[in-house]
């Protein structure tokens, strides 16, 4: 009997070696947009509920939607980047937002790896020539087995922040894919 019970002991130890590291679940296309529309109807609702004296938002005024920016180099995205700032233009013109569509002004260089990357010196400027209420900011990072991703509300004058909100991804292959330099 003990030499069973040393048996299966053994077995059991050599077992739990060969086992692989858990992996995060491979989000569907669906759970995946629907975090991010979840974080834009959280920060809408936010936005909208701000206090005046911070700056007026609306549905009827013009909105800018800036490219995530990855935190730890601001002058950088990527394909994650670029998606999700595409699913916030999409999200908030599905809710009746009146988002500028910078890729079709010509005034406006976009470079076609970074996406509308907006510097702080250049957010009052454009929203000045484009009339726009606000700016939607984010920055996106990476830990170990999940992506930060944080979005902002900004008033385009004074900069003051409207609303914020944070949420997480899971690094699985198709976020690695996307934060993926060279695609």
């Amino acid at each position: 009997m003990k030499k069973l019970i040393a048996i299966l002991s053994l077995a059991l130890s050599l077992g739990a070696c060969s086992m692989e590291p858990t992996r995060p679940a491979a989000m569907s296309v669906e759970d995946y947009i629907g975090k991010t529309y979840d974080a834009i109807d959280r920060m809408l609702t936010q936005a909208e509920r701000a206090p005046a004296e911070r700056g007026q938002f609306n549905k009827f005024d013009p909105i800018i939607v800036a490219t995530l920016v990855n935190i730890d180099e601001l002058a950088e995205s990527s394909r994650l980047g670029r998606s999700i700032s595409e699913q916030v233009a999409s999200r908030m013109t599905q809710r009746g937002y009146q988002v500028v569509e910078l890729k079709l002004r010509g005034d406006l260089f976009v470079k076609r790896s970074e996406g509308e990357l907006l510097l702080s010196r250049e957010i009052k400027d454009i929203s000045l020539r484009h009339k726009a209420q606000a700016v939607v900011v984010g920055t996106y990072s990476m830990a170990e087995k999940f992506v930060h991703v944080n979005l902002k509300v900004v008033t385009g004058d004074t900069h003051h922040a409207l609303a914020a909100i944070d949420y997480g991804l899971p690094l699985d292959e198709n976020t690695k894919a996307l934060i993926s330099r060279g695609r």
